[in-house]
């Protein structure tokens, strides 16, 4: 099989009827070149189905036009939609993103690392995973990259998230309004921001109300669906469960509703839930499901910006905000609701959480 004709710059300007030099400033936007003429190249380039050398272009202007992204678990719904966002942004301006998968394993964000930078990208945008030593090998290189979503608590700058403190607190707020006091938390992994932050927001709400914070209502062994299975039912089965549930992330959540399930418990009559993040699929949920919502599009818009002006700013120039913090929604659907007027009973009811018929 013959090899695919490879063209020349030097092609597209002979069957432009233009010099190697216009050609060059069209590719790199690096000079002014009449509409007329930028249309001929243009047009010469899809017919030789032409396309620059981008490793020949960075060698000589230093730069890539390439960034990384390393989240932790591209199966949990939430990282995808701010990829999305950080794609939007990183088109604007010419970028492109090569995304990696750390599965939520410290050693493998590190193999992830050092192939981004061996390939030489201009930046990267990090969810770093528990025990991630990323904040120390950035300052070692020097190197330009912004901490998404999870934010190192020694990074002086480069970091966007919600503000998951006021989620927290958000949420907790929600069903102390409704009237609950045996409240109970989800929390996910200690070691990771977004779940730190928000058990502080859900202290304080219970503080403020002067609510006692049971520990054992508090559930800190992980994110992983197999987690709020065993979290749901060691509550489930206390002398005084819950009238409430707050839930850190989406896993948890179907772990949680797998363990109501087996015990028949009735979601809100029974026990009243909350999560975070809003997907499309919670308001299909019967009950629909109350959620704390972030607002990913704009995470991953924000943190490429973030980089963005990181990778081009001068030495020695502060930034204009070191540190992105959003404001999280809450969502009232009908997950949530009153205690029960008596002590909370777990004897057998009509099914708890599940999808609605369409």
């Amino acid at each position: 099989m013959e090899g695919r004709t490879k063209h020349t710059m030097r092609d597209v300007a002979r069957l432009a009827g233009v010099s190697i030099a216009t050609v060059s400033a069209v590719i790199n936007s690096s000079a002014n070149v009449s509409s007329e003429r930028k249309v001929r190249v243009e047009a010469a380039m899809a017919a030789l189905d032409y396309h620059p050398d981008e490793v020949a272009r960075s060698l000589k202007t230093g730069r890539t036009n390439v960034i990384g992204v390393v989240i932790p678990d591209i199966t949990n719904a939430f990282y995808p939609e701010v990829v999305r966002g950080i794609e939007e942004a990183a088109r604007e301006t010419g970028y492109s993103v090569l995304l990696c998968d750390s599965s939520e394993d410290a050693a493998e964000e590190r193999n992830h690392l050092s192939s981004l930078f061996s390939r030489r990208v201009d930046g990267v945008l990090l969810a770093c995973c528990a025990n991630s030593t990323a904040y120390d090998t950035m300052l070692r290189r020097r190197f330009p990259m912004v901490f998404v979503d999870r934010v190192p608590a020694s990074a002086a700058e480069g970091t966007v998230s919600t503000d998951n403190i006021q989620a927290g607190y958000a949420g907790a707020r929600h069903l102390i309004e409704l009237g609950h006091k045996r409240i109970a938390m989800l929390v996910g992994h200690l070691g990771l921001s977004p779940h730190r932050d928000r058990l502080e927001g859900f202290r304080k709400a219970m503080q403020e109300s002067h609510l006692p914070i049971h520990e054992e209502y508090l559930s800190c062994n992980g994110i992983a669906i197999e987690n709020g299975i065993l979290a749901g039912r060691d509550l489930l089965n206390l002398a005084a469960p819950p009238t409430a549930i707050m839930v850190s992330n989406s896993k948890l959540l179907f772990g949680l509703i797998q363990a109501l399930d087996e015990k028949k418990v009735n979601i809100p009559d029974q026990v009243s839930v909350i999560s975070f993040d809003d997907y499309i699929w919670n308001r299909y949920f019967s009950p629909s499901l109350t959620t704390v919502a972030q607002d990913t599009n704009e995470l991953g818009r924000r943190s490429f910006q973030l980089l963005f002006e990181i990778m081009n700013r001068r030495d020695g120039e502060e930034l204009a905000e070191k540190h992105v913090r959003l404001p999280a929604e809450l969502r009232i659907r009908t997950s949530t609701a009153p205690p029960p007027g008596h002590a909370a009973s777990l004897t057998a009811k009509p099914a708890a959480m599940s999808l609605a018929a369409s």
